[in-house]
Order: C-alpha cells, then sequence, then structure tokens
C-alpha cells in the first residue's frame, strides 16, 4: 500500500471537497460558548446543511470538526475538548462508553452505504460485482485505487471487508492509497490520479463529486453494517444538548435520507 501522505504532498492537490478535519461553524451571532463537535468525515455534506438549518431555526453555533472516528476517539480520551461525537461504527460509541467517555448509549442516528466511483476520465467500468475493477487488474491497466484507511474509518474497514468478499483484496495490495478517513479517499478517487475508488455513497451523491465522477452504490450484504451513532460527552452544554435533540428531528433525518443515508427505527 502506498502512503497517501507521501504520494500526493508532491501533487499539490487542491481539495476539492475541503473535506480535511477543518472546523465548520454556523454563522449565528451569539456569545454563547460555541460546543466542539467531531463528526465522521462521510457526513460532510449532510451535516454541514444539518448546522445550517439548525442555526437558522435556533440562533444557536456549533463547531465542527470533521475526521476518522477511529482518530476522534483517541483525542477524546486523550482530553480534546469535544461535547459530542458523530461516529461512522456504533462500536467506537461504545468504546467510549464503556470506559465514562459518553453519556450513555447514544443514539444512531444513520445507516450508511459504499459506493464504487472513479473519475470521468476513468477506463473503470462500474458494476456491483466489480467485474470492471477485475477487468482492469487482470489486464494491468490498474495503477491506483482509493479507500479509507481500514485501520481506523470505519468505510474503510468495510471496503476491505467487501474487497475480501469478492477475492480481490489481496491482488489490490500494491495498488491501494490509503486516505486518512472517508472524505481524504473520495478527493483521491476522482483526483485523476487514481482510476477509481470505494468510499461513502454520501458523499459520492453529492453534486461536488458528481460534476467530476461516476458513482454506483454497493449492495449492503458484501460487508458488515454501517450503523451510524452519535453520543454526548458528560460536561456537554445545553447548546450540544440541543443539537443531539436536533439531529434525531424529522428535519434532520430527511437531509440524511438526501444524501443517501439509511435511517434507524425511531
Amino acid at each position: 500500500m502506498q502512503s497517501l501522505t507521501r504520494f500526493f504532498h508532491s501533487l499539490g492537490f487542491a481539495l476539492l471537497f475541503c473535506l480535511a478535519v477543518v472546523p465548520s461553524t454556523s454563522r449565528a451571532a451569539d456569545n454563547a460558548p460555541i460546543p466542539a463537535i467531531a463528526a465522521a468525515a462521510n457526513i460532510k455534506f449532510a451535516l454541514d446543511d444539518i448546522v445550517k438549518n439548525f442555526t437558522a431555526e435556533t440562533g444557536l453555533k456549533v463547531r465542527v470538526s470533521y475526521g476518522s472516528s477511529g482518530n476522534f476517539v483517541a483525542q477524546i480520551q486523550h482530553g480534546a475538548p469535544f461535547e459530542m461525537l458523530l461516529s461512522a461504527d456504533e462500536r467506537y460509541i461504545a468504546e467510549l462508553n464503556k470506559v465514562g467517555f459518553t453519556q450513555g448509549e447514544g443514539v444512531q442516528y444513520a445507516v450508511g452505504r459504499l459506493a464504487l466511483v472513479a473519475p470521468k476520465n476513468s477506463p473503470l467500468a462500474l458494476d456491483i460485482e466489480l467485474n470492471g475493477l477485475k477487468a482492469l487488474l487482470a489486464a494491468g491497466q490498474l495503477e491506483r485505487f482509493a479507500i479509507a484507511n481500514p485501520d481506523h474509518a470505519p468505510y474503510g474497514e468495510r471496503a476491505r471487508e467487501l474487497l475480501k468478499k469478492l477475492g480481490l483484496w489481496d491482488e489490490l495490495q500494491t495498488k491501494l492509497i490509503l486516505g486518512e478517513n472517508a472524505s481524504q479517499a473520495a478527493q483521491f478517487a476522482i483526483s485523476g490520479s487514481t482510476q477509481g475508488g470505494i468510499i461513502p455513497l454520501s458523499l459520492a451523491i453529492a453534486p461536488q463529486f458528481q460534476a467530476l465522477g461516476h458513482y454506483l452504490a454497493l449492495p449492503t450484504d458484501l460487508h458488515g453494517p454501517l450503523n451510524q451513532r452519535m453520543a454526548l460527552m458528560p460536561k456537554a452544554s445545553s447548546t450540544a444538548e440541543r443539537f443531539y435533540q436536533y439531529l434525531q428531528s424529522d428535519a434532520a433525518r430527511a437531509v440524511f435520507t438526501q444524501y443517501g443515508f439509511g435511517l434507524p427505527v425511531s
């Protein structure tokens, strides 16, 4: 596998989505302390819309940082002052709850899906059994293929499960480019420096992606579930608590649906 950091450092690739771990802050004028929210990178576009709607309705601000769920768990355990975590995999919330870093078990807020994607100039044909990917490999025409790092990004872990199930994982080892989180994997998958990748459907659906690439939603039976869960930290403020409740509202659920997420039973 090739390190994304090393590989793309020299390219100076412009971050098309601005999806790295960068705060996203609502703009309402309010002197109250602004709670810091940690969120899985795959919900970037959906959560940005939800934050805007929340601010419009309440006048309250939240500050969101996006990254991989596994990295956020480590940061929270080392004292990072986040008041809420929206994880891409519910096991991370369970891990934090077990050692007393959350208020209870939290709430599942969405069910994620994977997508096979390719830049518009890519020779990769998209199909749910990945026969196009197999054909490129067999012809020696696949140079690079992007997924999120499976060691700490749930969508990368599920991509690895899918590739193993289809018998492609071992053969892809020398071709893989690993994003530090799902959003980086999406950037690299359409950068023109890869032939494609497996990324969250929620990112592939976004207009910013569709302007540059193609996507195909992949069957959910090829990997374990992506049950996305959120929880408040013990010292969460009233604003964070209100945002937590808003994320469970019909308005927020409608936005998640718009970006390709399934919804848990209320």
